[in-house]
């Protein structure tokens, strides 16, 4: 997902998406530590995914538009 497409969606959503992705990444690392887990690339998408909904949060929080 991009950081525009994020940009316009509400805090709220971006919350959730937030919660739903860490929760993602916690079951993609227990199936990774249990040898379970076939695509490990999908965790680096996971965890940007993350970062960038994180930034534009804090954008938002700061009162900024880029």
């Amino acid at each position: 997902m991009k950081a525009k497409e994020l940009r316009d969606l509400t805090a709220e959503e971006l919350a959730k998406r937030q919660k739903d992705l860490k929760e993602e990444v916690f079951n993609l690392r227990f199936r990774h530590s249990t040898a379970q887990l076939d695509n490990t690339s999908r965790m680096k998408i996971i965890k940007k995914d993350l970062a960038r909904i994180m930034a534009v949060l804090h954008e938002k929080a700061q009162g900024r538009q880029v």
